[in-house]
């Protein structure tokens, strides 16, 4: 009887035994299980963050390359600004007008617009010289380049602006050897200071006022 009992107890100690192994196995499958999830997630969080550091820097890639580009159209559009100067019929409305001070070096001929100006100053009165046409100023006195068209074109044949132009001189006297006027260009469009610039040559050094 006592044997029965010995072998019983014995076989319970036995299936609770293998029992706690199977529980601890269970145990270590899911520690494993539950390791490799979180290494797997940790390894496509990463994944997302460098997906997104990459599309990051190919946006900002675009965005500097596009800069670029409009930068470079601009400085090509500015060093390829051209202006061709032709004769109309006098008559247009000159609505907008910008005003400079001028100074022309004795005898020196200067191209403005197709018109071709020289002039030789004394004491307070200079001969001016436009187109072959002489005419004596003396201090306060004006001058008129008559009428003309201007187109202003950039990349070789790109429009920017058409506009009729004249230009009044007021003769302000005799500055440092240099006769100096006041110029005013009367325009049919508004046009940029840039622009109406390309109509001047540096020789004259126009100066706003």
């Amino acid at each position: 009887m006592d044997d029965i009992i010995s072998r019983d107890d014995e076989k319970g100690r036995e299936l609770a035994r293998q029992k706690g192994q199977i529980e601890e196995q269970n145990k270590e499958r899911e520690r494993v299980q539950a390791t490799e999830k979180g290494r797997k997630q940790g390894l496509e969080e990463e994944r997302a963050r460098e997906k997104q550091k990459g599309g990051l820097g190919t946006g900002i890639k675009i965005i500097v390359s596009l800069v670029a580009i409009v930068i470079i159209i601009a400085v090509v559009a500015l060093l390829t600004l051209s202006v061709s100067v032709m004769n109309v019929t006098p008559g247009s409305t000159l609505p907008f007008t910008s005003n400079y001070g001028v100074t022309f070096s004795e005898g020196q001929p200067i191209t403005i617009g197709n018109s071709h100006i020289s002039v030789l100053s004394y004491q307070n009165e200079v001969i001016s010289d436009i187109d072959g046409d002489r005419q004596k100023l003396v201090v306060g006195e004006d001058r008129v380049i008559a009428e003309r068209r201007a187109v202003i074109t950039t990349l070789g044949a790109i429009p920017l602006i058409d506009t009729n132009f004249q230009i009044n001189l007021k003769y302000k006297g005799n500055r440092d050897n240099q006769a100096y006027f006041d110029m005013a260009i009367h325009t049919s469009k508004q046009v940029p200071d840039m622009l109406l610039k390309k109509l001047l040559p540096p020789e004259i050094n126009a100066q706003p006022i």
